[in-house]
Formats: structure tokens, C-alpha cells, sequence
């Protein structure tokens, strides 16, 4: 019998060993200076999610900042941050589907420069109803959508 799938909710909650700090390597130091990297687990990612209230709205940089600081490290992982907001995204609407009310509100969480995430369930489209419906504006600019004024909105951590 051929081995499942993890669910998203499953790799949510795997950390692999993770958080852990690093020092910034050589080759990454050209962009992200010299000090100590926090490569975080995917469920700490989502737990700064979780933390953004109805109204307002997060970055991935917030949220790499809010990372950096609670490991006491110079800057938290671009790549992996990313990625396990996306994976915390795909779990929410997985338990969405199954008729959970109480799911991460990932929509909340944007790209740099306040840009949708179209990689989100449902793309961008679906993110920008989401965040329309919690009474942001959103403009487009492009092919691009973004949260007009999202920095008067941001969620504290």
C-alpha cells in the first residue's frame, strides 16, 4: 500500500528540528549582512498569523522581524518564513473545508510592499475578497494587487 500524503495540517506541525539559529553564511552575507539567521519552524510562522486581528494586516518581513527577535538572531530565514506561510495558508483552508470556523487568518498576511499573495488558496483573488470584507482597500498597479496604506494597518508583535 503506497505511503499518504501528509496533510497540510501535518506539515504544519512538523518541525524537523526546527527553530534553530545559524550563522549567515558567506555567500548569504552579500545580501543579508553578517550576524545570525533564525530558520524558524512552520508552526512558530503560523502562530504570528494567527496573531493578526480582524481590520488589521502583516508582512512576511514583519513576521521574519517578530522571528529574529524572539531567537535573539539579526534576521529570520526569507526563504523558509515564506514558504511555511504559504504551508500555514494551505492548512487553514484544509481545515476550513472540513467546517472549522477557527482557522489561521492567512489573508492577512501579505508580500513585501503590501503586494497580495496569489500563491494563497485561491490566489489573489480570493485574498483580496477576503481582505475587502474586513474593509480594506485594495489597488491594483500592474498586474499586481496591493493593500493601499497597509503601514497604518500593521499588526504589532
Amino acid at each position: 500500500m503506497p505511503k499518504q500524503k501528509p496533510t497540510w495540517s501535518e506539515k504544519l506541525n512538523d518541525h524537523k528540528g526546527l527553530p534553530k539559529v545559524e550563522q549567515i553564511s558567506d555567500n548569504m552575507s552579500k545580501r543579508w549582512g553578517i550576524g545570525t539567521l533564525v530558520i524558524p519552524a512552520p508552526i512558530e510562522v503560523d502562530e504570528f498569523m494567527r496573531k493578526v486581528p480582524k481590520g488589521k494586516v502583516t508582512t512576511i518581513n514583519e513576521i521574519r522581524a517578530a522571528l529574529a527577535k524572539k531567537h535573539d538572531a539579526t534576521i529570520g530565514c526569507p526563504l523558509t518564513t515564506g514558504i511555511f506561510a504559504w504551508v500555514a495558508a494551505q492548512a487553514a483552508e484544509e481545515r476550513r473545508q472540513k467546517g472549522e470556523s477557527t482557522i489561521t487568518p492567512y489573508w492577512r498576511t501579505l508580500k513585501t510592499g503590501g503586494l497580495l499573495n496569489d500563491k494563497y488558496p485561491g490566489g489573489a483573488e480570493t485574498q483580496r475578497e477576503l481582505l475587502e470584507s474586513e474593509g480594506h482597500m485594495i489597488i491594483q498597479k500592474g498586474k499586481n494587487s496591493f493593500v493601499q496604506n497597509y503601514e497604518k494597518r500593521l499588526a504589532k508583535f
